[in-house]
């Protein structure tokens, strides 16, 4: 090996030992930054002649050596609480979908990249526009709930906004009716109640009562104490109407001599519930509302024996509806859920859905191309996403309220900085002997 071939070797070790330092020194000054993933340097020697049928020529030429970065995006980082309500923390393999914005604002509407970028900081907080946003710039993207049909999109990812959140009225479950019928009402006498509106807990912003239907009860006296009724359906302010099904009566009501509920028998005789005082009289209708969805709603007459709903008495009171709709609320702020649900809080305790975090997992993790900010982006070598809800595709779950911290360790790094500072002295000590010797084999012919 000559002396030219020595110097070489040794200023491949000073540059194989200058990576070791930049990968050493970026894990330490990020060893706070949330999400970080610590890179670790791996050496390869070359050898000149390699593959000679000749061992001793390779023996004889001067090997060389490089630095190879390998990252480490499969490291789990220890979960840590964060003061940020909306910060969420990654146990498994999976990465948050994020995007970056170009900067361009059109008609008051951020603009965003067409990449995707995939990410481990979850500290988000919500910007002025009500995106989520994480501490490096990146919006966290997922699937929204439709505007216009209210369910949840899972077809399409895009950027979760929880600005501007519409209160949607709950399903309707439970109809409660009370008033008291008129003791000495004639056979034939009706009275209707008042309609009452009921919901099917979806919406569509193009056409918001296509979820909703009215219902009104008709109470007709057949005898002493003795009525029938029947829920009837009428139209909506835009014309449309909700269909009731056979089951909407007319059941037949008989009253005790107290004017307390006796029984309750459909058109066959056969009874509702229980003749037993205290049970419960819970009669279902089956509701399609203008956009084609059916439920079955439960209509409360009160109780056998009780006064509580409805009665018959010397003093009439036309029969009231009451729903279990709760129909207006004041968006107040957001939460997520630990299976990624981001959950819309109103003031009237209720919450509804906005969307859900969407994680993305790759067959080769580590080979994804690393972005400023603690982002990555796909490769061929990574593979293409397997994107979906949390826990699908193994990628986890999630801790809402806490950060993966950086995986850099600090006591093995600084040990490894003392070994690479070492390294690479002893091939400074190369270069300057090569030199001595140089010097000496030119001062030969003097």
């Amino acid at each position: 090996m000559s002396i030219f071939n020595s110097l070489t070797t040794a200023v491949s070790g000073i540059n194989a030992q200058s990576t070791a330092f930049t990968n050493l020194s970026n894990n330490i000054a990020n060893s706070q930054t949330v999400g970080y993933k610590a890179d670790t340097t791996a050496f390869q020697d070359f050898v000149a002649g390699a593959g000679s049928t000749s061992g001793s020529f390779a023996q004889g030429v001067a090997n060389s050596v490089a630095a190879v970065t390998v990252q480490h995006v499969n490291s789990q980082g220890t979960a840590s609480s964060s003061t940020d309500a909306l910060a969420m923390s990654i146990s498994g393999n999976g990465l948050f979908n994020v995007s970056k914005e170009t900067g361009a604002v059109s008609s008051g509407t951020t603009q965003f990249q067409s990449t995707q970028y995939y990410t481990r900081n979850g500290e988000f907080y919500e910007n002025k526009d009500g995106y989520l946003v994480n501490t490096s710039g990146y919006y966290l993207d997922g699937y929204m709930v439709d505007s216009t049909t209210g369910t949840l999109d899972t077809s399409k990812l895009t950027q979760i906004n929880i600005a501007n959140v519409t209160f949607r009225p709950t399903q309707t479950t439970t109809l409660t009716t009370s008033g008291t019928l008129s003791s000495s009402a004639t056979t034939g006498t009706t009275v209707t109640s008042a309609a009452t509106t009921v919901y099917d807990g979806s919406y569509n912003v193009n056409a918001p009562l296509a979820n909703t239907g009215q219902i009104s009860l008709k109470w007709t006296n057949t005898g002493t104490d003795t009525w029938t009724v029947q829920a009837v359906a009428s139209a909506n302010s835009d014309g449309t109407t909700a269909t009731l099904g056979s089951d909407a009566g007319p059941y037949t009501v008989k009253f005790n001599s107290d004017g307390s509920l006796a029984s309750v028998t459909n058109s066959s005789g056969t009874n509702m519930t229980s003749t037993l005082s205290g049970a419960a009289v819970a009669l279902p209708i089956s509701v399609t509302y203008p956009d084609g969805a059916t439920q079955s709603v439960s209509l409360s007459l009160g109780t056998i024996g009780g006064t509580s709903g409805m009665t018959v008495g010397t003093t009439s009171t036309t029969p009231s509806m009451t729903s279990d709709s709760v129909t207006s609320g004041t968006y107040e702020s957001a939460e997520i859920e630990s299976d990624g649900s981001v959950m819309a809080v109103f003031d009237n305790g209720d919450t509804q859905l906005i969307g859900k975090v969407a994680l993305s997992n790759f067959a080769n993790v580590n080979g994804l191309e690393a972005q400023d900010g603690q982002a990555y982006t796909a490769t061929a070598s990574s593979g293409n996403a397997k994107t979906g809800l949390v826990g699908e595709n193994g990628t986890g779950s999630v801790t809402v309220g806490y950060v993966e911290s950086s995986t850099t360790d600090l006591t093995s790094d600084l040990s490894a900085l003392i070994v690479a500072q070492e390294a690479y002295t002893a091939n400074t000590k190369i270069v300057t002997t090569a030199d001595q010797l140089l010097q000496a084999t030119i001062a030969m012919k003097q």
